[in-house]
């Protein structure tokens, strides 16, 4: 579908100017807070809010709310979109505005990456405890080996293992299995609680979910347990999980539902209030993934979280697309 002429010229206007291009550049490399483009554009925030309502307006960006934070992110793959690319690929490499912009993203991301490891270096002897606060682990636990199958499994691999209970639950249905970890911390726990279980088969590897060093297609069961809402780029980090998918492999997702408990962002490093179906699965089908599927957690107790489980196969079955829905 392309666009009509007064379109095109409203996308150019919204996009024809200093401090829209910069945010638009900034956007493309990950969704960002209102509060974190005022920080790098060193502008003030109702001048922001107003740039960022034009590109809104024009269809080049996305708002949407996440607890307190408004966050903003380019468009989805569509002509405006599409415009916004060509935009952007027509500005000289190395513009001098774009990299001082992209050095203070660089800085703002290594700071709430530090702040991340901080916490999890503090907390990893007491992970499970942490987890386990909000919702009733057992359940949770038994739909995610539903969800999963009985296997077995060539090569299982979870992605932000942690303490490593996903390679101790799913591990003995997996000839082998791989779990990546930003925390050293975190692996020691998970080495020892692999070790624990007798399960000689799990490798423990230092890696980031979003560039594992793994080679593509060749997981037939890979898992992204509660690692998206610590991210800044939650939708890269489901294309890489996708991309490591085999061809009849399955990828889960775990992660919660949208909140409003805004003290999981200052006390427990929470960099999302949980996620919507919609945009899940708007991430899975563009990562090339079918067949997907929503299982529904409720909280144990009133004012819990609620646990979703999002599950999507490279190989879509018979009538891929339809969105099958578990209470």
């Amino acid at each position: 579908m392309a666009l009509r002429s007064d379109q095109v010229v409203e996308v150019l206007r919204a996009a024809a100017e200093p401090t829209r291009l910069r945010i638009l550049a900034l956007l493309a490399r990950e969704e960002l807070a209102v509060l974190e483009l005022c920080r790098i554009l060193n502008q003030s925030q109702p001048r922001v809010s107003r740039h960022l309502k034009l590109l809104a307006d024009a269809g080049l960006a996305e708002r949407f709310r996440d607890g307190a934070w408004v966050f903003y992110r380019l468009a989805e793959p569509s002509p405006t979109r599409n415009l916004a690319d060509q935009i952007l690929a027509l500005v000289t490499p190395g513009d001098v505005t774009l990299a001082r912009d992209a050095e203070r993203l660089d800085g703002v991301s290594a700071e709430r990456a530090g702040q991340a490891a901080a916490y999890f270096a503090k907390n990893a002897d007491r992970w499970d405890e942490i987890r386990s606060l909000y919702t009733a682990e057992a359940a949770v636990e038994a739909a995610i080996l539903e969800a999963a199958g009985e296997g077995p499994f060539d090569r299982l691999v979870d992605l932000g293992t942690g303490a490593g209970r996903m390679l101790t639950l799913l591990g003995g249905r997996a000839r082998a299995a791989v779990g990546l970890d930003l925390s050293r911390q975190m692996l020691n726990i998970a080495r020892g609680a692999v070790a624990q279980a007798g399960l000689t088969n799990c490798e423990l590897r230092h890696g980031d979910i979003l560039g594992a060093g793994l080679a593509g297609g060749e997981a037939d069961l890979v898992v992204v347990h509660q690692v998206l809402h610590y991210l800044g780029e939650p939708a890269s980090a489901v294309a890489e999980a996708a991309r490591l998918v085999a061809p009849g492999g399955r990828l889960l997702i775990v992660d919660f539902a949208p909140h409003d408990l805004e003290f999981l962002r200052a006390e427990h490093a929470h960099r999302r209030l949980g996620f919507f179906d919609l945009e899940m699965e708007r991430w899975l089908a563009a990562s090339g993934l079918g067949g997907v599927f929503v299982t529904t957690l409720p909280p144990a107790a009133e004012g819990g979280l609620t646990v979703k489980i999002w599950g999507a196969d490279r190989a879509a079955a018979e009538g891929a697309g339809r969105i099958r829905r578990f209470a």
